[in-house]
């Protein structure tokens, strides 16, 4: 691995901890090369500001997450096999990098509104699925953006409830199978 590659990959560790732990806002680039290790300069050499820097780990991370649920629904036929993968790999994926969800999920309201609508991210794979359900009638016919809304929405009021509130205390990833039944409730009522 080049040295630079090395330096971005712990800028973007280091910035999506301390993003995770403190806030956008809260979190300065001193803090950041600070906690790297790195000189102040070297974090100009790789973003042009925490700005910058806050929109690429979101914008980066939210299209690998797409493209992996993405990889994950082609990997079953039914709808209803899809979704429940999609789910338990979404938990799973929290699990395995709690700074990065807990980064995605607060920066959310702040960013989402910048990716093209064409880019690759959770929502759309989900509504997608769920569209081609609907299209194949293996879920009753409706609005397909607000079965995705509601069961996007499942996922993220419990992880609202671990981040934020502290008041779901277990992994994300036990509450799978609770998860998945409250998503397919939203869609199989």
């Amino acid at each position: 691995m080049r040295k630079g590659t090395a330096t971005k990959e712990l800028i973007d560790r280091t910035a999506l901890k301390l993003f995770a732990e403190k806030g956008i806002r809260e979190t300065t680039i001193r803090d950041i090369a600070s906690a790297a290790r790195i000189a102040e300069g070297t974090m100009y050499r790789h973003y042009k500001s925490k700005d910058d820097l806050a929109w690429s780990l979101f914008h980066e991370s939210l299209i690998e997450l797409g493209r992996e649920l993405r990889e994950i629904a082609d990997k079953h036929t039914a709808t209803r096999a899809k979704l429940e993968a999609m789910v338990r790999y979404f938990c799973q994926a929290y699990e395995r990098d709690e700074d990065r969800f807990t980064y995605l999920f607060l920066a959310r309201h702040g960013h989402m509104q910048r990716m093209s609508p064409r880019e690759p991210n959770p929502y759309l794979v989900f509504e997608r699925v769920i569209r081609r359900g609907m299209i194949e009638g293996e879920i009753a016919k409706g609005d397909p953006d607000v079965a995705a809304s509601m069961v996007m929405g499942v996922i993220l009021q419990v992880i609202d409830s671990k981040i934020l509130s502290g008041r779901i205390r277990q992994s994300i990833a036990s509450l799978a199978d609770t998860i998945v039944a409250g998503c397919l409730r939203v869609l199989y009522a």
